[in-house]
């Protein structure tokens, strides 16, 4: 059966492992058209801080499910699987492979495992635990979240508001903690022959030092100029999924004076390798689930020749 099924490809890793330019080479070599994968790049008019591609770029390598909504509006792990699921049908129509390219995992998980029955918003919750985390920092109800649902925890920094919002949320309504919600939802076959491809980075010092190089370019090129605009331009708030993704955060407290411009760049460096840590947890959990084909070592030279190889492989056997 999974032979019968229509080809896709996915390539996912931490912030700065190259993933782009992998998948332009790939789109150069195959009738491939790309997915982005990426919570961040949804935002209009957020290009620098979410390293989104320039409008040449996407002339040659146009991209599917970025510049949806603005700064402004908010987008679930929910919409992006009909989205995904929409336009990947679409591409299949025209004859051409869906590529899927990004970092957000939970997206990931999302399109290729379904998604769990969580119990719906409760206002009143959610502004009581608003109003302890205006008391009390959320690093104390990370600590509290640690003490009941450590996996989830491990998963958060101790400033990842709107997700230690929703963990203790479904906690304090239900008494469980999310992943028994995850543990028992029902696979949702995804109607794609997947292969799923992983950047890794066994050398943390290679990473980081890519994610120093990548935020000083962003900061080169205007991402506080960005910022500057967005703020005039939206209603903003610090609290909105667009200003908490990484680099953007940053550059909103130098804005509102509570961040030394002189510590920016340090700061923004730290925030995006906490957030690559986070990336690569998951990462590792989807590996333990069998979630990927191949794994491939970032700092290997080879990488990008064994994964075109393997590209071939999947599409060859997968259109003929």
């Amino acid at each position: 059966m999974a032979a019968e099924l229509p080809p896709a490809i996915c390539l996912i890793g931490p912030t700065a492992s190259g993933k782009t330019d992998l998948a332009f080479a790939i789109a150069t070599r195959f009738p491939v058209e790309i997915v982005s994968l990426d919570s961040a790049q949804v935002f209009i008019d957020m290009d620098i801080g979410t390293a989104k591609p320039d409008r040449e770029t996407l002339a040659r390598f146009p991209h599917h499910l970025i510049d949806l909504i603005t700064p402004e509006e908010s987008y679930s792990a929910a919409q992006f699987r009909a989205d995904a699921l929409r336009v990947m049908a679409e591409i299949t129509a025209r004859g051409h492979v869906p590529l899927l390219v990004g970092g957000t995992m939970l997206y990931f998980k999302a399109l290729t495992a379904g998604l769990a029955d969580l119990p719906p918003a409760d206002p009143a919750l959610r502004a009581a635990i608003d109003a302890e985390a205006a008391a009390q920092g959320w690093p104390a109800l990370h600590a509290e979240l640690a003490r009941r649902d450590a996996v989830t925890a491990a998963r958060l920094a101790p400033t990842d508001a709107q997700r230690i919002q929703r963990a203790l949320e479904v906690l304090r309504l239900t008494g469980k903690p999310l992943g028994d919600f995850f543990a028992s939802q029902a696979a949702a076959d995804l109607p794609y022959r997947l292969l799923t491809l992983a950047l890794a980075a066994p050398e943390r010092k290679i990473l980081h030092e890519r994610i120093a190089r990548r935020f000083a370019a962003m900061l080169d090129a205007g991402l506080v100029d960005e910022v500057q605009a967005l703020r005039h331009k939206y209603r903003l708030s610090a609290d909105l999924p667009a200003m908490r993704c990484v680099g953007y955060r940053q550059v909103w407290e130098m804005l509102e004076g509570r961040l030394p411009a002189a510590e920016l760049p340090e700061r923004g460096i730290i925030a995006t390798r906490q957030f690559a840590k986070r990336q690569l947890t998951w990462m590792r959990a989807l590996r333990e689930a069998g979630a990927f084909d191949h794994e491939m070592d970032l700092a290997e030279s080879a990488t990008a020749a064994r994964m075109l190889e393997i590209v071939e492989r999947h599409l060859t056997i997968a259109l003929t």
